[in-house]
């Protein structure tokens, strides 16, 4: 029972300097690694559209719903850097977390799913929505420091339930459901990664038009 104790003492300890640490480091640092995590994130979602592309029935084309289909599109934001540029680092912020949070539960099924996906790269596939489950954590954590130094303002989330569900019983259904999901997380880790990048700009006091 002592040694229990000790190790989740340890444990404890750990987390809590990891927390001190992160909280040491500045703004610029940590919008830096921000955005380097989310740059990881879009270039995940996208070679796993691709491995998905590469296995696609030719009616699923068809099949595909609409990108307003997607559990995130009812949040408002930008539709080009320009309006992204209007847009306070508060309210940016704000919107990036709503959009990280919106994807822990479909990244699970997602996840979940993969191992009997009907594709023959359905390893590969699972492996990378693993990483990128592990990236989505890591910046959302990191996200919830920066907001203790950008200030209240920046801290209200939108609630973007997701419904989740069955991806489908055939393998086309499966195939075309698995797929329009990663397309809306690719299209969300897009704007992610552009807000977070003007963010970064913005605080290095660089002209948001150059980034």
């Amino acid at each position: 029972m002592s040694q229990q104790k000790s190790i989740g003492t340890r444990i404890h300890l750990a987390v809590l300097c990891m927390v001190v640490s992160c909280q040491a480091i500045g703004l610029n640092d940590l919008l830096e690694r921000a955005a380097q995590r989310s740059d990881k994130l879009h270039s995940l979602s996208t070679s796993l559209m691709s491995d998905l592309d590469s296995h696609f029935p030719p009616m699923g084309r068809m099949m595909m719903p609409r990108p307003s289909m997607c559990h995130t599109s009812s949040l408002q934001t930008p539709n080009d850097k320009q309006q992204t540029l209007s847009v306070t680092e508060s309210e940016l912020l704000s919107l990036i977390r709503s959009l990280v949070q919106a994807w822990s539960s479909p990244l699970f099924q997602l996840s979940s799913e993969a191992p009997s996906l009907p594709h023959p790269a359905a390893g590969s596939i699972h492996s990378k929505l693993r990483e990128l489950q592990d990236h989505t954590q890591s910046l959302g954590d990191g996200l919830d420091i920066l907001v203790s130094k950008m200030g209240p303002s920046s801290q209200a989330i939108s609630a973007l339930p997701f419904s989740g569900g069955d991806v489908g019983q055939d393998k086309t259904s499966r195939l075309v459901n698995f797929n329009f999901l990663m397309s809306c997380f690719r299209r969300d880790s897009h704007k992610i990664d552009s807000f977070l990048k003007v963010l970064r700009c913005r605080a290095a006091k660089i002209r948001p038009e150059a980034c």
